[in-house]
């Protein structure tokens, strides 16, 4: 009777934690709760959602965080949390309904739309690319190239500024590909030479996506992957309401607003937005074979360039620990002032996502993540992973 007792009081001290309540200065971490989703997960995972809340504590006093985090095993949520501000000039406070852009984390999501297509038969992955997009003058260049990052073609944010000298104008994926169609900007390599991560390539693969499906890259996202698992708050920048509610402002570490620029408009590589819970809706359904099969997802998971050695790129995901049981698949992203971490090991069906508004670096120590969910916080930073 004494451990039910005890088990309902810490479960009513759970639900009525304020998410967007930020850290005081002056008040301990431990003295906050975490945000912890059912009384079955609380009393589970007790330990690992303390950790973790003290390191974010920690970070956010220290003012080394703003943004919002969520950690799940399988299915079960063991810890979710919003710090900070969402939008600093009117001291509108993050909670876990705000949403963030993605920056390269979008490129996760592309790549499972491509893979998508495979599945349905429409697309072969060894398909060239001037086969599928009228006018792509770049011989050699297959589909699974733009995926693993083996194209060698040169970045679209470097020469598009050479041959669109309006700073005003907002560019378009087609825009980006029209340029390369009317002017052929030297290619980095050879296809297929080595890993060099471009964003040209995932900008292809939106296109191609388009091509391929007959929709435009904002409804097939909707139709074959948002809606089908349930994200109901995810949108790109074609579809999002600006001025919502739950929309948030991407700043300097000054707080210093990013503005928009003429590369917004460009789909594929960023520009999908997001909460850190349709994000795990999505690594939930992959980590139970629901939206792709489980060959398909291995095939995703297998590195791609040999000559990479610490760390790799499959089709849509880095990685690391390759040859591990501790193998991690994942992707960060930084764009106009948003940073953001998704993080998956697949031994123990883990996810990390670490969505920021504001250009602290912090967003990317997911090795002191893990070190809290596995046991005391490693201090090794050696496993700090690269930013995109």
């Amino acid at each position: 009777m004494k451990y039910l007792i005890t088990l309902i009081l810490f479960s009513f001290l759970i639900v009525n934690c304020n998410q967007s309540e930020p850290f005081n200065n002056s008040v301990s971490s431990a003295s906050k709760r975490p945000v912890i989703s059912t009384l079955r997960n609380a009393v589970l995972y007790k330990e690992e959602a303390y950790r973790i809340d003290t390191l974010f504590g920690k970070l956010y006093a220290a003012n080394a965080f703003n943004g919002n985090v969520l950690v799940a095993k399988g299915k079960d949520i063991i810890y979710q949390r919003s710090f900070g501000y969402a939008v600093k000039e009117t001291n509108t406070m993050l909670t876990d309904t705000c949403l963030f852009q993605l920056a390269s984390v979008s490129k996760v999501i592309t790549g499972v739309c491509i893979l998508i297509l495979m599945e349905q038969g429409k697309l072969n992955l060894d398909t060239k690319v001037s086969e599928i997009l009228t006018g792509f003058p770049y011989n050699g260049v297959t589909v699974k190239q733009l995926l693993s990052h083996r194209s060698g073609l040169p970045n679209y944010i470097y020469f598009c500024g050479e041959f669109v000298p309006d700073k005003e104008a907002v560019l378009s994926a087609k825009d980006v590909l029209d340029v390369m169609i009317r002017h052929e900007p030297a290619t980095y390599l050879k296809p297929n030479a080595r890993f060099n991560y471009c964003n040209t390539n995932f900008v292809l693969l939106s296109l191609i996506i388009e091509k391929v499906s007959g929709k435009t890259y904002s409804d097939f996202l909707k139709d074959e992957l948002f809606e089908p698992i349930g994200m109901k708050h995810s949108y790109t920048s074609a579809t999002v309401d600006f001025s919502g509610k739950n929309f948030t402002h991407g700043y300097t570490m000054s707080y210093k607003a990013v503005a928009k620029d003429r590369y917004d408009g460009v789909l594929g590589d960023k520009g999908i937005y997001t909460t850190t819970y349709d994000l795990f809706l999505l690594s939930n359904a992959l980590y139970q074979n629901r939206i792709l099969t489980k060959e398909t997802q291995a095939l995703a998971y297998t590195p791609n360039s040999p000559e990479k050695k610490l760390s790799n790129y499959g089709l849509g995901w880095r990685m690391k620990d390759m040859s591990t049981a501790d193998k991690e698949v994942f992707h960060n992203g930084w764009w106009h002032g948003y940073r953001t971490s998704f993080h998956r090991r697949l031994k123990d069906s883990l996810t990390i996502i670490v969505l920021s508004n504001r250009l602290n670096r912090s967003v990317y120590n997911t090795w002191r993540i893990y070190g809290a969910i596995d046991g005391p916080v490693s201090t090794d930073s050696s496993r700090e992973p690269e930013e995109e």
